[in-house]
């Protein structure tokens, strides 16, 4: 089903932490976990998430850090899908013990 793209600073108004990229309509966030466990646990979460919503994250990890973005690309730009993955990580990573 083709998505309608809201945009990203819609997204993020309706988002906590979550910021529009800049050059392209996506959003970002950088959660901070207590260590590497902690944040492949919230990866593997996340991975089975994006499966079932058939829309996969662009996303990078080092150690304990996990950094974050969301765009759909048939849309060229943020959607409700964004939002809706964009949320579930947010549960996710408070459940994994995310650090301000």
């Amino acid at each position: 089903m083709p998505q309608t793209r809201i945009g990203a600073e819609a997204a993020c108004a309706r988002l906590t932490g979550w910021a529009p990229k800049g050059e392209r309509d996506a959003i970002v966030k950088s959660f901070r976990f207590a260590d590497f466990n902690a944040a492949f646990g919230f990866m593997t979460r996340v991975a089975l998430m994006a499966d079932k919503l058939d829309h996969h994250p662009e996303w990078f990890n080092v150690y304990n850090r996990v950094e974050v973005l969301l765009a759909t690309h048939d849309a060229d730009g943020v959607t409700e899908l964004d939002v809706k993955l964009a949320t579930f990580m947010d549960q996710a990573a408070r459940d994994a013990g995310v650090q301000a």
